[in-house]
């Protein structure tokens, strides 16, 4: 510990971020990479917050797909690209991603691709079929259910 109040200091501002809102232990790694503390303080401040539990893997991958599916309408591939970005442990990954109700995610698919279908310009069935298909990868869900929902919609 090079200086013992930017030690203290750093872990405040980070317990205080963490009370704001969720954050993973990337999140707060960048912040204090950001703010100058050494890589071992850096470590110690990440292990106090663990153990106080201002930082809670699960806890924040069930906010972050809960959030990103609700608002953003997110799919699971998405969603899931983003948390491995953040170091999210794969079990972790998977518990949090259960969480989505499967009614749901379809109904808010269908909805989505209903919705887009209404702007896109096409020539043809196929180019219509395409940029639907190109619209559902984009947001993140995966391609087996917008083959089912476009071919359901063809009929």
């Amino acid at each position: 510990m090079a200086d013992n109040t930017l030690f203290k200091t750093a872990l405040n501002k980070a317990m205080n971020q963490c009370s704001r809102r969720e954050c993973c232990r990337d999140d707060i790694q960048g912040k204090l990479i950001k703010w100058g503390i050494e890589q071992s303080d850096s470590d110690k401040i990440i292990n106090i917050l663990i153990a106080e539990n201002f930082i809670n893997e699960s806890r924040f991958a069930a906010a972050f797909v809960k959030d990103k599916f609700n608002y953003n309408k997110w799919g699971k591939v998405k969603i899931a690209a983003h948390l491995k970005s953040k170091h999210i442990p794969s079990g972790i990954i998977n518990t949090a991603l259960e969480s989505i109700d499967n009614e749901t995610y379809i109904t808010t698919l269908r909805t989505l691709i209903t919705g887009h279908k209404k702007s896109v310009k096409s020539r043809n069935t196929y180019e219509l079929k395409a940029k639907l298909l190109r619209y559902g990868l984009s947001k993140g869900f995966e391609s087996t259910l917008l083959y089912d929902i476009l071919n359901e919609m063809e009929q």
